[in-house]
């Protein structure tokens, strides 16, 4: 599934991951829900999009925390892109 196929598909597709459930979520406008996915997510891909999620509500001191736990930096990229990057990471595994 390429990442412009996962954004507009309809739901959720089936079998993928906590944390992909979570950035599906954000991209059609349920922050509460995909934050309550990234949340549950007790894994590095969680804490990425837990992290990307709080950097998109602007609280950028949680969203470092949260990067910190995945093993990753808070990027200069604009939240699509990042939005874009972290789909595809995860989507390719």
């Amino acid at each position: 599934m390429t990442v412009a196929e996962f954004r507009a598909s309809a739901t959720p597709p089936p079998g993928v991951s906590p944390a992909l459930s979570a950035l599906w979520q954000a991209a059609h406008g349920d922050w509460d829900r995909a934050h309550e996915f990234a949340q549950a997510d007790r894994t590095a891909d969680g804490s990425w999009v837990h992290a990307y999620l709080h950097r998109q509500e602007g609280d950028t001191g949680n969203a470092g925390y949260w990067y910190s736990r995945a093993g990753k930096s808070m990027p200069a990229s604009s939240l699509d892109e990042e939005w874009a990057a972290i789909a595809k990471e995860l989507l390719a595994r």
